[in-house]
């Protein structure tokens, strides 16, 4: 029986290159000359650190950027609002990955609700999709590409 996996992974060390990138260019820049703007990742967590407020905005535009380039989609991060002292400004950047409950059991309803003869089954941070056919499948990852949600997805594991 034919079936595939629906994941949301990121590749670390396109996030390591990325953010590796992004600090090459804000060293380089003239407006961050003699700040110490830089990033800070650590286990999927980038913080940013600059001057103020304003140059933080421009570094999440430079990582957004660098993020986008090295092939991972933005809509993975969950950007913190800025923490602004009177010395210096902070921002948190998490990067999401995996399919948590609450997306798979939306995705899994979405999938129930089209009518096509599959069945869905949420296996720990992925959704396992089986069907008879290979161009129900086929049309169940069509579905979810052009579904409006708030994590990226990959179809992954296809069995035929």
């Amino acid at each position: 029986m034919p079936s595939f996996d629906i994941v949301s992974e990121l590749d670390q060390h396109e996030v390591v290159n990325a953010v590796d990138q992004a600090t090459r260019e804000v060293d380089t820049r003239f407006d961050f000359r003699g700040s110490d703007a830089k990033f800070e990742l650590k286990d999927k967590v980038i913080t940013l650190h600059a001057k103020s407020d304003f140059q933080l905005k421009q570094m999440l535009d430079i990582l957004k950027l660098r993020l986008s380039k090295r092939g991972i989609d933005v809509q993975c991060m969950k950007v913190d609002d800025p923490i602004v002292n009177l010395q210096d400004a902070r921002q948190v950047i998490t990067l999401r990955e995996g399919i948590d409950a609450e997306l798979g059991k939306k995705i899994q309803r979405m999938i129930k609700d089209s009518k096509i003869k599959v069945q869905a089954a949420i296996q720990d941070k992925q959704l396992r999709v089986t069907g008879k056919s290979r161009d129900d499948l086929q049309s169940i990852m069509a579905m979810a590409r052009g579904a409006k949600l708030d994590m990226p997805l990959q179809f992954t594991n296809f069995r035929d």
